[in-house]
């Protein structure tokens, strides 16, 4: 059961502490970011017997993942089986008291050196001004003495100091000696108790994320386990496959479904440590076959994937399928992926969902087709009323992909296009680009709202800057009679964006023609990508809200 326990320390037991490994920082922590100043105005409180507010530490066997280093000072490891207290509350303090005393060099927030033995007391101050400073500049020598000095100097070094101020240094010394701390320990709790005190505790930051939290829980140094090391190796192993945008707590949820088949907040923070290491190196194969299986479906970067949690389900798929799926199965698992895509899915109460739809994979890999207790509208009229070209939105990420799975060529070589993420960021990147531009529509096509100019069915996926600047504001007639000089395909290029240049009003800049030309071929696409069901009814999809999703969002991160 937590308890509280409120004990008081003595300067010397807590330097002790430290020096010997019994306290530790918190990875989840943030980093120390007072200056020198700040600092020093704790040890003045300090030497005027003033109350420094309270330490609070999480007492603990559980061995987390901790910041071992305090300036240049590395801090030895504590014994197996002796307690831990992990600071939750006073970390800024207790750094600094630390490395005033000890007279350490800090780097605060990747910026300058401070250099904390440059803290002094000044002999000469009276009780009501500022005892410690940091700036000696035009004061007579031995009026003033180095903190570390007074701690830890000789009696030669302390007498060599006028007679006059024998009895401030000794008793400056004896007050911060004898200085009493207030700790208080919390005792027999959870790591999830521990870091709701330390988010409630510091409520003007921000709250931990769940990857944070296991990164500290799921340390292992005998095994060389660190999560947050691990997680930017494979980071970076996805940048090469241009899916590096993917969330830490997607890769949680994955762990989770295969360990429990549950990847609610509360579940991830259960799983035994031992268990989540095992399985590291195959959730990680997992995810990365989903990435090769998405990546050869055409999806080819990750930030046209609407939703991340789609790599939920595909992992475990793969968890259970070692063999790359095929014919029903293929078809199967991909009519999936455009119901959830298109579908709204993970709009909302995402964990439950997964825990669902993991039911549904189950099914597809025992060759049954499942139900879907969600429908899917792709009719003109939908996609229409539903178009607003924005690139957070799952529904206008599924039409992406549908583009992005047509291996859209470039207008002028006919060779496909690059897709990069950093291309992909905004809805004026440089892989996008509106068909008939804006500008011109502006001018010419006044009586068309706006709506329908940023549309979904006015945008296709181009190369970067080249096609922009050749582009430009110009017609697509004009610019596509350009193009047309040097690609002798085109007609095809043009295909792959899924606009006919001879039946789509290309060639006489009719907005209206090509407009509602393309809105019908993307419709029809799309249908041909579902296998068709008795979808219950379609008439709840319109309460759905497609919420613009930052780049790492996902529900109770």
């Amino acid at each position: 059961m937590t308890s509280l326990e409120n004990i008081p320390v003595k300067y010397t037991d807590l330097i002790s502490e430290i020096e010997t490994g019994q306290v530790k920082i918190p990875q989840f922590q943030r980093k120390f970011v007072w200056d020198i100043n700040a600092s020093a105005k704790l040890l003045d409180s300090i030497i005027k017997g003033y109350p420094i507010g309270t330490f609070i530490y999480w007492r603990t066997h559980e061995r987390l993942r901790a910041i071992r280093n305090l300036g240049n000072i590395t801090l030895p490891e504590p014994k197996d089986g002796e307690y831990i207290n992990y600071v939750l509350d006073g970390q800024q303090r207790l750094t600094s008291l630390f490395a005033a005393l000890k007279g350490l060099q800090i780097n605060i927030e990747d910026e300058k050196t401070s250099d904390y033995s440059k803290m002094y007391v000044d002999l000469t101050a009276a009780d009501d001004d500022e005892i410690i400073v940091t700036d000696i500049t035009g004061r007579e020598e031995y009026t003033f003495i180095k903190v570390t000095a007074l701690m830890e100097g000789s009696l030669v070094k302390l007498a060599s100091f006028p007679e006059k101020y024998h009895t401030r240094l000794e008793r400056y010394k004896k007050i911060i000696q004898s200085y009493t701390f207030s700790i208080i320990n919390l005792k027999n709790a959870s790591i999830d108790v521990a870091t709701e005190v330390f988010t409630r505790l510091n409520v003007g930051g921000k709250a931990l994320t769940l990857f944070e939290i296991m990164v500290a829980k799921t340390y292992d140094s005998e095994r060389e386990f660190d999560l947050a090391e691990k997680y930017d190796e494979f980071k970076q192993e996805l940048s090469n496959s241009r899916y590096d945008t993917l969330p830490s707590a997607t890769v949680l949820q994955v762990i989770s479904i295969l360990l429990e088949k549950d990847c609610s907040r509360k579940q991830i923070l259960k799983l035994e440590k031992q268990k989540f290491i095992d399985i590291w190196p195959e959730a990680i194969d997992c995810i990365k076959r989903s990435v090769d299986f998405f990546r050869g479906y055409g999806i080819a970067v990750s930030r046209i994937l609407p939703y991340n949690a789609l790599i939920v389900p595909f992992s475990y798929f793969f968890y259970l399928n070692k063999n790359n799926p095929k014919g029903q199965m293929k078809k199967r698992l991909e009519d999936f992926f455009w119901r959830a895509s298109l579908g709204f899915r993970y709009s909302s109460g995402v964990e439950s969902k997964l825990a669902q739809d993991i039911e549904k994979i189950d099914k597809i890999i025992n060759d049954e087709l499942p139900k879907y207790e969600w429908s899917v509208n792709i009719d003109e009229e939908f996609i229409e009323k539903h178009g607003w070209f924005s690139t957070g939105r799952a529904f206008i990420k599924g039409i992406l992909c549908l583009y992005a799975k047509q291996k859209p060529k470039s207008f002028d070589n006919n060779l496909d296009v690059i897709m990069d993420n950093s291309w992909l960021k905004i809805a004026s990147s440089k892989n996008y680009h509106h068909f008939f531009p804006k500008s011109w529509l502006k001018k010419k096509c006044k009586d068309w709202d706006y709506f329908f100019v940023n549309h979904i069915v006015n945008i296709t996926i181009v190369d970067d800057f080249l096609n922009k600047r050749t582009i430009k504001e110009k017609s697509p007639g004009k610019y596509i009679k350009q193009f047309s000089r040097h690609n002798d395909e085109l007609k095809k290029t043009m295909k792959s964006h899924l606009i006919d240049i001879d039946k789509d009003g290309v060639w006489e800049d009719d907005y209206e023609k090509f407009y509602h030309s393309r809105l019908k071929r993307i419709s029809k696409a799309l249908n041909k990508l579902m296998i068709p069901q008795d979808d219950v009814s379609n008439t709840h999809l319109e309460s759905y809200v497609d919420i613009e999703e930052p780049e790492s969002a996902v529900v109770n991160e």
